[in-house]
């Protein structure tokens, strides 16, 4: 698959490391240059077989990535929807409260992923994952030698299964956690997750597993 990763930060480069860990292209989008230039030629030092680029904007890919912050997310699916026609749109934010850290901006019968999918309509298929998964964990893909898990919600199934085969591909474990709607519950958890970080001292290198 081609995949775009929208957003230069930590987690955008763990989720294109898995990409090229699986043999997927891997494009970094940035409106800034620099940037996006300097995390593309990491990648490349990194994996010299991969196929790693970076753009200004998101150009046609499979998959695009959303590895922005809640309001980022927003502007770039107002901005950018029309151009995604046709693809797989992953939502991977938690849309806390950054005001209070104690607490999520959206609807209560909402979830961020909802509000992205209304924004690009039906066509782009909004799927939400990565959202549990911290960035250390996810550029080992693994967390205290267990494989990670990737928790996926969506309407799609065609677009779940697509993700289901990413995180496969990157020796990650997909669940299937149901419709789009399960995004809420996503949220809640990435943000009890994030809210545990400091009281429990697990320094962001914690992760959610299910057993067996």
């Amino acid at each position: 698959m081609k995949i775009n990763i929208v957003g230069p930060g930590n987690m955008g480069r763990a989720i294109a490391t898995r990409a090229l860990v699986g043999g997927h292209g891997v494009c970094v989008v940035h409106p800034d240059a620099d940037p996006a230039r300097a995390i593309a030629e990491e990648l490349r030092q990194r994996f010299p077989d991969g196929e790693c680029d970076w753009a200004a904007s998101a150009g046609p890919a499979d998959v695009t990535v959303l590895a922005l912050r809640y309001d980022a997310a927003l502007q770039f699916a107002r901005s950018s929807g029309a151009a995604l026609a046709g693809q797989v749109l992953v939502d991977i934010c938690n849309p806390i409260d950054v005001s209070t850290m104690d607490g999520r901006v959206t609807p209560p019968d909402s979830s961020a992923a909802e509000e992205i999918q209304q924004i690009v309509g039906t066509d782009v298929k909004v799927v939400k994952a990565f959202n549990t998964t911290f960035a250390g964990p996810l550029t080992t893909g693994e967390g205290h030698d267990f494989p990670l898990d990737v928790l996926i919600a969506g309407d799609d199934s065609a677009a779940k299964d697509k993700i289901a085969d990413f995180v496969r591909s990157g020796a990650m474990r997909p669940f299937d956690v149901g419709p789009l709607r399960r995004a809420r519950e996503l949220e809640a958890m990435g943000f009890l997750h994030i809210s545990l970080q400091q009281p429990l001292q697990l320094n962001w290198q914690s992760s959610i597993k299910i057993l067996p």
